[in-house]
């Protein structure tokens, strides 16, 4: 079916001719106008006048001012059929999986392994979604104990020479200050075991790690199986105990590590816990500094601990680190906040307590 796009068109009584021409041929159109001539069709008396005494539909529209030639708009080819307004032969559910298929067939082999990988895994999701709670629990328990198992064995060192063997070297060969190869065996929260040859491992604490800054667990510089350099703090053949250190000959030299466990408690030149108490006034020197503040030796059985948030600087510099504020050989005045005497500690403030009387001022009138 053809039509021409170039005629122009007006409104006029004629106006359902037009509608005829669109859907029809030409052929029907004038067999249209015989007829509202004689009277079949209900038209207006002067169209029918009109129509009568024209022959062609060129009369009617005016002259053609395209070249002859009519657009195709439609194609009966296009819905499938054999003529117009014929339905296919083959059903729409028929023709819509042929269509799914035929797109499914020509896809790539690996995009069609990617969209069931993919949806294997969904469903698998979706099916852990829907197991009751005791089985995901189990699950998740029996995946957690797996995963310890398998951090367990990482860690595992294995021993050139077992702990049993006659060939390990006796305490008794040990003296403080011996310098010794090791290789971390295991970690703990307060420090790390070292296996020096000895027939038991070596223990080296997280304060014997390093001065430059706060150690909170000993993973931060070792791992097991590393090779660490170490010196022998004090070794004990009854207790069968090794206390190993990282700290260089200075450090050691300068906090009397070697000798510290030697003091006497009963000395009388050592100030006792029982003869320190709350707001008394004591002059000590840094020894130590750490991430939270600061060890003081003050004389006593013990040192005291000064906390960076009671130094007098806390206030002045915001955001400064406790070893801006304070450094190892600093001679300070303080004050005693609390002592324990069962676990044998003294905490210390370099603020002057509120509650203490100050100087006394006179004012001599003359």
């Amino acid at each position: 079916m053809t039509m021409s796009m170039a005629r122009p068109l007006k409104f006029n009584p004629l106006h359902a001719f037009a509608v005829v021409i669109l859907s029809t041929s030409w052929e029907y159109a004038t067999a249209f106008q015989t007829q509202a001539a004689q009277g079949a069709i209900g038209l207006p008396t002067k169209s029918i006048v009109r129509l009568s005494n024209q022959d062609k539909i060129d009369a009617m529209f005016g002259p053609r001012v395209d070249d002859g030639e009519d657009e195709v708009l439609f194609s009966d080819t296009e819905r499938g059929g054999d003529s117009w307004g014929a339905p296919s032969t083959e059903d729409s559910h028929q023709v819509k999986k042929k269509k799914c298929m035929t797109r499914w067939g020509s896809l790539n082999p690996k995009v069609k392994a990617r969209i069931v990988k993919e949806a294997q895994e969904r469903a698998i999701r979706n099916k852990k979604k829907r197991e009751p709670a005791a089985d995901k629990k189990r699950r998740l328990y029996m995946q957690y104990k797996e995963m310890e198992k398998q951090s367990k064995r990482e860690k595992f060192v294995i021993r050139e020479t077992p702990t049993s063997s006659p060939a390990r070297i006796s305490l008794s060969s040990f003296n403080p200050g011996d310098s010794l190869k090791g290789r971390v065996i295991s970690l703990t929260n307060f420090g790390a075991y070292v296996d020096v040859g000895s027939e038991v491992d070596g223990l080296l604490h997280v304060s014997q790690i390093t001065r430059d800054e706060f150690v909170s667990h000993p993973r931060q510089f070792l791992s097991p199986g590393m090779e660490v350099d170490v010196r022998v703090v004090r070794v004990s053949k009854e207790l069968k105990k090794l206390q190993l250190t990282m700290l260089p000959e200075e450090i050691l030299e300068e906090e009397n590590v070697f000798n510290k466990f030697d003091i006497d408690e009963d000395e009388d030149d050592r100030i006792q816990l029982d003869e320190i108490e709350v707001d008394d006034e004591l002059w000590g020197e840094i020894r130590r500094v750490t991430d939270y503040g600061a060890y003081v030796e003050l004389g006593a059985v013990v040192r005291g601990f000064l906390h960076f948030m009671d130094h007098p600087l806390f206030g002045d510099l915001n955001g400064a680190k406790p070893n801006e504020i304070m450094a190892v050989g600093d001679r300070v005045r303080v004050w005693v906040m609390d002592v324990d005497t069962t676990q044998k500690r003294i905490k210390l403030t370099a603020n002057r307590p509120p509650g203490l009387p100050g100087p006394r001022r006179e004012i001599q009138w003359v």
